[in-house]
């Protein structure tokens, strides 16, 4: 990325711009232009300081409120951040496709429901659906045992569905897919949270023993604990940076290569042109790779949460 020196004073595109805004969170969620001009959903922004006052970005300052420099509601009087609990982007888009998930579980569940699973094969959905919550039913047989992977199945099955789903949602470039939900890392770290207080709350005494009086040498004994603890803690700050991490970096790649087209269209059709195939190009294999990241993204947080559940039902030998 050039430099506000380096860059042309022609230059009439902002590529960090277009970047950051799609990946960041807003108070509107911008669809596209018609004639020049933006078209987009307002969504309400919800402040509460000194009552509670509901407006939309567009009036924000007719209620007495400004924008900071990371796009925050503030008070244009005090520059100080009210408490904020407005409906945004990222919120949108997570009720968007908990709804969505909640109908295809529904909808899935209903065609079980009337049919024998024994005398016909699953159709349409249902047929889409039965291999991913197998997978996901086997990978807790393996990882957390017999006795208790049923008990924890449906939580890494709704785990890895919600992520999938957002993932792929996050690709799509229309409403209402486009939205960086998990590659927010307050998302992120609040499934991290999910798993951290699954594992710890459902830990066998076995396990706090291992981590709080371990069977080692003497002089080990006082620093074991404070490893073994911290090693709790970094189980969940590591699914939240990989998913977050690798979810952002999809979208940036992606939206670099769009981006190229615009800014060579300046340097003449032949160039343009030819700058244009080769990032359309690397804009399709860029999507199916990022598809393809999509699913391992979630099989993999479900994968490591069914490992640490399992490592906390541990049972004395």
């Amino acid at each position: 990325m050039p430099t506000q020196s380096a860059a042309s004073e022609d230059e009439d595109i902002n590529i960090s711009e277009i970047i950051f805004d799609h990946i960041g969170d807003d108070y509107e969620w911008h669809i596209t232009e018609w004639k020049g001009k933006p078209i987009a959903i307002p969504l309400p922004c919800i402040v509460i300081e000194n009552g509670v006052h509901i407006f939309t970005a567009h009036h924000a300052a007719e209620n007495g409120y400004a924008f900071n420099e990371n796009g925050k509601l503030v008070n244009a009087n005090t520059g100080k951040r009210p408490i904020d609990i407005s409906i945004t982007k990222n919120v949108l888009s997570l009720m968007i496709s908990t709804l969505l998930l909640l109908i295809i579980i529904l909808y899935t569940a209903n065609w079980y429901k009337k049919h024998d699973v024994l005398k016909e094969v699953p159709t349409g959905l249902a047929a889409c659906m039965e291999p991913l919550v197998m997978m996901v039913h086997e990978m807790a047989r393996e990882n957390i045992g017999e006795e208790d992977y049923r008990r924890f199945s449906p939580y890494l099955c709704m785990a890895f569905l919600w992520i999938l789903l957002n993932n792929f949602l996050g690709i799509l470039p229309f409403f209402p897919g486009g939205a960086n939900l998990t590659g927010n890392i307050a998302i992120t770290l609040v499934l991290a949270l999910f798993t951290f207080f699954t594992v710890n709350l459902n830990g066998t005494r076995h396990y706090y023993k291992e981590i709080f009086a371990p069977d080692v040498p003497g002089f080990l004994k006082p620093i074991m604990p404070v490893i073994e603890v911290f090693s709790a803690i970094m189980k969940p700050v590591s699914l939240t940076i990989r998913l977050f991490a690798n979810m952002l970096a999809g979208h940036i790649m992606i939206l670099s290569m769009v981006c190229i087209i615009f800014i060579m269209a300046k340097y003449g059709p032949l160039l343009g042109g030819s700058m244009t195939v080769v990032s359309v190009l690397f804009g399709v294999f860029l999507d199916a790779l990022e598809c393809l990241v999509a699913f391992i993204q979630a099989y993999v947080f479900t994968m490591l949460s069914s490992i640490y559940i399992g490592l906390a039902r541990v049972k004395h030998e």
